[in-house]
């Protein structure tokens, strides 16, 4: 799936209109972690230094309308911080005020557009409004691999008014993220956790076709301990799921998949910071206690796979990493994987967050900026961000 990116255009003297993913956090009005604005620098540098002026977008936060906590301020001085260039931030995205800015922009000129999602429209994915977006350039870049699987105004509307193409961030997630669909170096290693199966029946389905081994953590694996026979005491579970959670074991053994349950899990009486805990066999919980982490043994027996592994693919923390009680079952994982010989993708979202967190995000080959839309790519779906580039 290879896609036009910014170095098979002619940017000089052109406006590019950027769809960037700048939805980072912010705690009273300050950004609490800049890494979506560090990853989109390659794209935004690559097009100065190649003498075109930047037009960027982005939404931040889920605002009904407009909203003054969500405006992109922070944004624009923080970028500015980082590229050592002043960035002027505009106070909408469309209109007439913001047509006059972006006319008068020159080479090397960098702008802000105002949240995207001020404007219903954008979600709406509404063509006059595309179109509004269309007119204030003259080639449109999508590096914002994060809201890929939206199909929006500025994701994928836009394209039918402009030639598009992929931004740098944008062609690294799709060259290693694509890789492991399409030819990655085995045995391919699957590591699956978070909340619930629910979510990652198609990811599941479609990995077992690619993997040699998968892994199951995270509160998603008593669904299938509990579809096993296991006594799992109050651990999530999803009741409506233990077919399905049958159905995928008899699968992965028909296509000759191994595939992993914890053996043994820390166990608490609430899942909160100081709560009593202890390590138990995963298949015997006792009843008033709620599995929250992988257990010593597994981190051992998933570490094995993993360590000789050709690729690792790795989606999901494997229990409560937010409370530190919790999280070693992830920290160990995270170190497994940064230590493995492989190739190492981490999906976005918690399991890119917990990556950060302890510090590994370096050592890995590649840590995804998309959470939804690693996941959706995983499943194979065509994300409509992706769709509208221009293929290669």
């Amino acid at each position: 799936m290879r896609k036009k990116t910014i170095r098979d255009i002619e940017v000089k003297g052109r406006r590019v209109f950027v769809r960037v993913d700048f939805n980072v956090p912010l705690e009273g009005g300050r950004i609490t972690d800049d890494l979506r604005i560090v990853a989109s620098l390659p794209t935004i540098t690559y097009l100065l230094e190649h003498g075109a002026a930047v037009i960027l977008a982005s939404h931040l936060g889920r605002p009904k309308g407009p909203d003054p906590a969500l405006r992109m301020d922070p944004v624009a001085a923080r970028l500015g911080e980082l590229l050592g260039r002043p960035v002027r931030k505009l106070d909408d995205c469309v209109g007439p005020a913001v047509a006059d800015a972006v006319a008068a922009m020159r080479p090397g000129d960098v702008v802000l557009l105002e949240n995207l999602r001020f404007h219903k429209e954008e979600e709406a994915n509404d063509p006059a409004f595309a179109k509004q977006l269309a007119a204030l350039a003259d080639v449109y870049v999508n590096d914002a691999f994060g809201t890929a699987h939206r199909a929006h105004a500025s994701t994928a509307g836009i394209a039918a008014f402009l030639p598009a193409v992929a931004g740098l961030l944008m062609e690294r997630e799709l060259q290693f993220l694509g890789k492991v669909l399409e030819q990655p170096q085995r045995p391919l290693v699957v590591i699956l956790g978070g909340a619930k199966v629910g979510d990652k029946i198609g990811v599941i389905r479609n990995l077992l076709r690619l993997a040699q081994t998968m892994l199951i953590g995270g509160g998603m694996c008593y669904t299938f301990l509990r579809a096993g026979g296991a006594e799992i005491g109050s651990s999530l579970c999803e009741a409506d799921r233990l077919d399905l959670a049958r159905e995928l074991m008899q699968e992965a053994e028909q296509r000759g998949v191994t595939l992993v349950l914890p053996v043994d899990v820390v166990v608490a009486e609430r899942v909160e910071a100081g709560a009593p805990t202890r390590v138990v066999d995963a298949r015997a919980i006792p009843a008033g206690w709620a599995g929250v982490d992988i257990g010593p043994r597994t981190v051992a027996a998933f570490g094995a796979p993993i360590a000789s592994a050709g690729t690792v693919l790795w989606n999901g923390p494997m229990g409560v990493f937010e409370i530190p009680a919790f999280a070693e079952g992830t920290r160990a994982i995270a170190k497994a994987v940064a230590e493995s010989c492989g190739e190492s993708i981490v999906g976005g979202g918690d399991t890119g967050a917990a990556v950060e967190e302890f510090g590994y995000t370096g050592k890995m080959t590649h840590v995804s900026t998309g959470g939804g839309a690693s996941l959706e790519f995983m499943e194979g779906k065509t994300l409509p961000g992706v769709a509208v580039l221009q293929d290669a």
